[in-house]
């Protein structure tokens, strides 16, 4: 057994929209695919070129999917019995993405699809995300880099326009 110390960059945007308005710019920055569909398409014998193509037709124009959004805020709220905070966890990426990192860095696929933390607090609205460059840095695959800093920006121009 290893560990290996990872320093984690944290990227956090504060906005002063409301909750409301910064989650649905974000899941109109998401493309909706059918995740069953695609998952089926991963195991069974449909060939590589046609997993791409519905992966393609499920992302946005970023490149990027939602997995699974969570209300992470429902949780916090039960204890309370009020309507604050209101928090939501997106699970957004593309497996096209992952692949890329992944067969340079088998560890990146401990990373992706990645969190993006949007929550409500007394000075505004919060988006958070921890960036794949620095999950992958420690391992020093320029490839694998180079793909995690494309998504990062991704995630950044998401973040930026659900803030703004």
């Amino acid at each position: 057994m290893s560990t290996r110390k990872i320093n984690i960059e944290r990227l956090t945007l504060v906005s002063s929209k409301p909750f409301d308005a910064v989650i649905s710019v974000v899941e109109q920055s998401i493309g909706r695919p059918n995740i069953a569909e695609i998952g089926r398409a991963v195991s069974d014998s449909t060939p590589f070129s046609e997993f791409e193509r519905m992966v393609s037709r499920g992302t946005s124009a970023l490149g990027l999917m939602l997995f699974m959004k969570l209300d992470v805020g429902a949780v916090l709220r039960k204890e309370s019995g009020l309507s604050s905070p209101r928090a939501a966890r997106f699970l957004i990426g593309n497996p096209l993405i992952m692949k890329e990192m992944a067969k340079h860095v088998p560890e990146a696929a401990s990373y992706a699809p990645i969190t993006l933390l949007v929550d409500e607090r007394s000075d505004g609205v919060h988006l958070g995300y921890d960036k794949v460059a620095s999950f992958l840095a420690p391992y020093g695959n320029a490839k694998a880099l180079a793909v995690a800093r494309d998504l990062d920006g991704k995630i950044e121009k998401l973040m930026r326009a659900a803030a703004e």
